[in-house]
């Protein structure tokens, strides 16, 4: 707080001579017409903050205090800036996939719990969920692109992952098996491991609060079919980030999910499991709707965090439809 000395009078809590109540008081913000004597004074010049509720004698401040202002729009801006604060900025990478379409938009319908964000690979991806401002092009391999997307985000979902290709010529009227192949630059090394290890690393030095992962059953076998496909070996790399996540010390839910179905979500009881014990059953499958419900749900709950399972749910008829998440969450022992 600065001092005056011999200097026009501005008024403080302090005392003040009963003179000045009767001195003309011009009513804008703290000058006043009033003059110190002409021995020595010293007076504090009052923060801001204080103006607006200062009383000399008889005289009270035309200005309310600040934090009962009732200027036109100025309460309803507050709450809204307030209430935005309260939301989680959730960026969803892999938006324009299948599933990971589903959940930008869940996110999206529940505006007043999260902020929604979105990251594709192409200009195309962007346009086919609405174009919206929050949908950022960026390439998981190259993470000059993904710093700006992470960004102020709370919490990342990733549904990023290498898709193989069917070769052309399959003729399934002659019997044989389809071959497939992976685009270049897009093998599941590329994908599954570099691109999520950047957005992991890129994510812990935004000071990201929680990762959640989708990835895949099967990848305790390295004989699974799917590490055929391309002889990308997809679950050895899926297996290797979800490693390197739960190493990484930020917050995590590692998804394992069953066989993806297009189905409608919500109807059915899911089913937790570990180290793929549940492809030995008949329930092994789970719709996408459901999956993308699971992801957002786990950023609600602390009995999700620094948790693995394997995801997947009794056929539609069969059991209760799960709607109690930390219930769901609070089976799960293992981390890994």
């Amino acid at each position: 707080m600065a001092t005056l000395t011999r200097v026009p009078l501005v008024f403080s809590s302090c005392t003040v001579p009963p003179a000045a109540s009767s001195m003309s008081l011009n009513r804008h913000c703290h000058k006043y017409t009033c003059v110190a004597p002409s021995s020595p004074l010293t007076r504090k010049i009052p923060d801001c903050s204080t103006l607006s509720s200062l009383k000399v004698g008889s005289f009270s401040s035309p200005f309310p205090p600040l934090s009962t202002r009732k200027t036109k729009g100025f309460r309803r801006t507050a709450v809204v800036l307030a209430s935005m604060a309260d939301l989680s900025t959730v960026l969803v990478t892999g938006a324009g996939g299948r599933t990971g379409q589903i959940v930008y938009k869940k996110l999206k319908e529940r505006s007043d719990q999260f902020v929604a964000r979105g990251l594709v690979r192409t200009p195309e991806s962007k346009e086919s969920i609405g174009g919206a401002d929050d949908v950022i092009v960026g390439d998981i391999r190259d993470t000059a692109t993904l710093v700006p997307a992470m960004q102020g985000v709370d919490a990342l979902i990733i549904l990023t992952s290498a898709v193989p290709r069917m070769k052309p010529g399959f003729d399934p009227t002659k019997g044989g098996r389809p071959e497939f192949y992976f685009e270049d630059g897009a093998y599941p090394e590329q994908v599954d491991w570099i691109g999520q290890k950047n957005q992991i690393d890129v994510a812990k030095e935004a000071g990201v609060k929680q990762i959640v992962l989708v990835g895949s059953m099967g990848g305790t076998n390295l004989n699974h079919p799917l590490n055929s496909l391309g002889n990308g070996n997809i679950l050895v790399w899926k297996r290797k980030a979800e490693q390197y996540l739960a190493d990484s010390g930020v917050p995590y839910t590692i998804i394992r999910a069953g066989g993806l179905q297009d189905r409608d979500g919500g109807i059915r009881e899911l089913l937790i499991g570990k180290d793929d014990e549940l492809l030995q059953t008949e329930t092994k499958t789970i719709a996408r709707t459901d999956v993308a419900e699971v992801c957002i749900q786990a950023l609600k709950f602390e009995e999700a965090k620094f948790k693995a399972f394997d995801l997947a749910s009794k056929p539609e008829g069969a059991g209760t439809p799960t709607k109690d998440f930390k219930a769901l969450f609070s089976q799960i022992t293992t981390r890994f």
